[in-house]
């Protein structure tokens, strides 16, 4: 595990960036060929101002590398980037071949060539017989499939994805996170994806970027990360408890905290008052959130719920076991010897 550092850009990476949207976010990173880059963060990061920036949406400041070539002055059009963000979306008066094809032929394709290209992109994603149809007589699913089609049929070399599942349902995004993983393992390009969902982070990504208040502060393999977070919204992402305590974190389980009306007894064990601000279903469990010195989440029996009188406003001890809590050092994230 390892903070963001600042080493010098080289061309033997696929994407290396030294960028500073003004106001927004200042990030320094280098991704290898073919690598998933899941970029998360806590809304107002500047996720989205990265990625814009990366696409050249956005006025930034500083270096951006693909191939070993410099795109900071490159126009939009000149970069090779395919694009499915939240607020792109299909052309309305297009059917859905001639959105995918739009590209290829922008790029200088014939009309022939770039509807072939289209189709067999529209057929990757399972929607190929729906070709003729325009966006409005397609579903959720069925659009972000064209989407997503018609970003990479131009064959880019820096794939942005902004939150491609969002509003999507369970099973729609559960079937596309699956068909988009099978595609992206053959996409010898870069990909930047930026999510809200854990599940994304780790069944799509190779490394993680968190980003916090406009600032890269970690940088990790997905289970690292996920093992160690260093901010707070990570943390809750990958649904654990993680305290600081000088430059040290400690993390815990929600599961490995006991609830109890009355503060606890033995030295074995850390505690905290607080009292219940929400319970929500956690697949067996409940899960509470208490706030307190500190807002911890802990999950219970439906049993326990009934037992304790458990609701909104419920004062309550939570203690943990020391046996349970994990440290590591907020700058490396290296478990406490």
């Amino acid at each position: 595990m390892s903070t963001p550092t600042s080493a010098p850009l080289s061309t033997e990476t696929a994407l290396e960036l030294d960028l500073t949207v003004p106001g927004r976010v200042q990030a320094t990173a280098v991704a290898e060929r073919g690598q998933v880059v899941a970029v998360i963060g806590p809304n107002g990061a500047g996720k989205s101002s990265l990625l814009r920036a990366v696409a050249g949406l956005v006025p930034a400041e500083g270096e951006l590398r693909v191939d070993g070539r410099s795109w900071g002055s490159l126009p939009v059009r000149e970069r090779a980037v395919g694009m499915a963000f939240q607020d792109q979306l299909l052309f309305p008066h297009l059917t859905a071949l001639d959105n995918v094809a739009f590209g290829p032929r922008t790029a200088g394709a014939s009309r022939q060539d770039a509807r072939r290209t289209a189709q067999d992109w529209l057929d990757r994603f399972g929607v190929g017989e729906l070709a003729g149809r325009r966006p409005r007589q397609l579903s959720g699913g069925q659009a972000q499939r064209v989407s997503i089609a018609r970003a990479l049929a131009t064959h880019p070399r820096v794939l942005l994805l902004d939150e491609p599942f969002t509003g999507l349902d369970v099973g729609v995004a559960a079937t596309l996170r699956v068909e988009l993983s099978r595609h992206l393992t053959s996409y010898d390009g870069v990909t930047l994806l930026v999510t809200h969902d854990a599940i994304d982070a780790l069944t799509l990504a190779d490394v993680v970027w968190v980003l916090d208040a406009g600032r890269l502060v970690q940088v990790g393999p997905p289970r690292e990360v996920a093992a160690a977070p260093l901010t707070r919204h990570v943390a809750r992402l990958v649904g654990l408890n993680v305290l600081t305590e000088g430059d040290r974190f400690w993390s815990f389980s929600p599961s490995a905290v006991t609830v109890s009306p009355a503060e606890p007894s033995g030295s074995a064990r850390h505690r905290w008052p607080g009292r219940v601000t929400s319970l929500a279903p956690h697949g067996d469990a409940v899960r509470l959130l208490v706030s307190g010195e500190h807002e911890l989440l802990a999950d219970v029996t439906p049993a326990a719920v009934a037992e304790l009188e458990l609701a909104p406003g419920r004062q309550v001890w939570l203690s943990v076991k020391e046996t349970a809590v994990r440290s590591y050092a907020a700058e490396q994230g290296e478990d406490a010897p």
